[in-house]
């Protein structure tokens, strides 16, 4: 998909980079990047376009405007003020676009610019794997609030870290670092701020140049899998695996490592 098919969004910058790799860069950064109503439609619209057709678009890199903060959460000053009825139609707006970002077919390589906060840790959570600035902070505040984590917060937060881990942060609303965050599995990597952005484009470029169909059943079969008793979860990852037989990619990566030379993989 050629980044000119894309709409011109106005909180949202997209970049193609490669032929093959899309960076998406949350840009409202004037107010720590804060979801509101506007990115909320903007993010639903390219994460469905995204699933829908990514043309030749095989991985993408999630990041942040600004050196200091990925997102903030949800925008306060939007939501100050609304009616509960107004509150929950934008609730299900945010819904809708984390529930098609964590279904994308595409892996999304997060790479955490600054501190995650709120629906920003939630964004943050549905991508594959995290690359974070060392000065990064993340926290669910929204028990402070009078609120609850809603975009999978409270589902996704044990599953990386454990459920009591995750009630302590969740219940307590306390911020914790970077360096906690790897050391409790939420994390992939911690590095420099101005080096997470080259770490995960360059992730991202390694995962493109992979066969896209395995990459796409491996990110399928893992997720799925996990949420099945092992028995079946076996069974759904031989399914997947066997889609993989047949097909031109297959056939060229078993003849380029006979060649002694690099495969190219086209998708089919």
């Amino acid at each position: 998909m050629p980044t000119s098919t894309l709409p011109v969004y106005t909180t949202l910058d997209c970049t193609r980079v490669s032929d093959h790799v899309l960076q998406v860069c949350l840009n409202r950064p004037e107010v720590g990047n804060a979801l509101n109503t506007q990115m909320a439609v903007e993010l639903l619209n390219l994460w469905t376009r995204l699933t829908e057709d990514p043309g030749k678009l095989r991985c993408v890199v999630f990041t942040g405007a600004g050196p200091k903060i990925f997102c903030g959460g949800g925008d306060l000053k939007e939501r100050n003020g609304m009616t509960p009825q107004a509150w929950q139609h934008q609730h299900e707006i945010f819904e809708r676009l984390y529930w098609a970002m964590i279904d994308l077919p595409l892996p999304v390589v997060g790479a955490i610019n600054g501190h995650a906060y709120g629906g920003g840790l939630e964004m943050a959570l549905c991508c594959d794997f995290l690359y974070a600035s060392q000065a990064a902070r993340f926290a669910f505040p929204e028990v402070t609030l009078g609120i609850m984590p809603g975009m999978g917060g409270t589902q996704n937060l044990p599953r990386a870290l454990g459920e009591r881990r995750a009630k302590e942060l969740t219940l307590t609303g306390r911020a914790f670092t970077a360096q906690e965050g790897l050391a409790w599995g939420l994390l992939n990597q911690v590095v420099e701020p101005d080096q997470v952005l080259a770490l995960a484009l360059e992730t991202a470029q390694r995962i493109a140049a992979n066969a896209p169909l395995a990459v796409r059943q491996i990110k399928k079969s893992i997720r799925y899998g996990g949420q099945m008793e092992l028995h079946t979860a076996f069974r759904f990852e031989v399914e997947a695996y066997n889609r993989l037989v047949d097909t031109d990619d297959r056939r060229e990566g078993v003849a380029a490592f006979n060649e002694k030379r690099p495969a190219v993989f086209k998708g089919h």
